[in-house]
């Protein structure tokens, strides 16, 4: 089956990079908006089978956008707004949303929606492939040469947003921000859990994450 079709719409550059990384490096073909003014025809020559929508967006908000997706293609949905209210969940799943996602989010949390809302559609979800590391983010289930290699919930989404990013740098900020949800927490955490991940990984091949000295980590063959 081709690779699953997802569009994202999300103001936020930061946000949205990440988010499109993450989803690439997961298999998936992605085409990003920062708004919704080119939705109509995105929706006409993309034709996704997934939409990522902020709420809270310059111009049509992410609950008109909605409508648009409904009226248009046959398309799961994943509203995505730092609005928390009962009251704004409600109107998005009302409207025809398939899940909700409030910021800030991890990107393995995310992942996992869009593999849950796509599975529920039909589509086959790849899993997240470098060298001979597999990891199915959704289930949980992350083998190395063939081997099970048990991980921790925070392991998990360590090594998945590693994965997301592959091959380029993440710095000890952004890990931090993607997998606990706190930029400023204590940076040796970072450390900590890398230390242990590598453990894992190192006891079925050769390194996989690299310490960029300065910078960060990066995950690569």
């Amino acid at each position: 089956m081709d690779a699953a079709r997802v569009l994202v719409v999300e103001d936020s550059p930061a946000i949205r990079e990440s988010v499109e990384s993450a989803l690439v490096a997961a298999g998936h073909r992605v085409l990003a908006l920062p708004d919704g003014a080119a939705l109509e025809s995105a929706l006409a020559g993309f034709r996704p089978d997934l939409v990522i929508l902020d709420v809270l967006l310059p111009g049509r908000d992410g609950f008109t956008l909605l409508d648009v997706v409904r009226r248009t293609v046959p398309a799961g949905v994943i509203v995505v707004t730092a609005r928390d209210g009962v009251d704004d969940r409600l109107r998005g799943l009302r409207a025809g949303a398939d899940d909700y996602v409030v910021k800030p989010f991890v990107l393995a949390e995310l992942l996992a929606r869009v593999a849950a809302v796509l599975r529920r559609s039909g589509r086959a979800v790849p899993v997240v492939e470098v060298a001979d590391l597999l990891v199915d983010v959704e289930s949980g289930v992350v083998t190395r040469a063939g081997t099970p290699v048990e991980l921790t919930a925070t392991e998990l989404r360590l090594l998945a947003f590693l994965a997301a990013r592959k091959d380029r740098v993440a710095t000890k900020t952004q890990i931090l921000g993607a997998v606990w949800g706190y930029e400023d927490y204590a940076a040796n955490l970072v450390e900590v859990n890398i230390s242990a991940l590598r453990r894992k990984l190192e006891a079925h091949g050769p390194r996989l994450i690299h310490t960029i000295r300065g910078h960060g980590y990066t995950l690569r063959e």
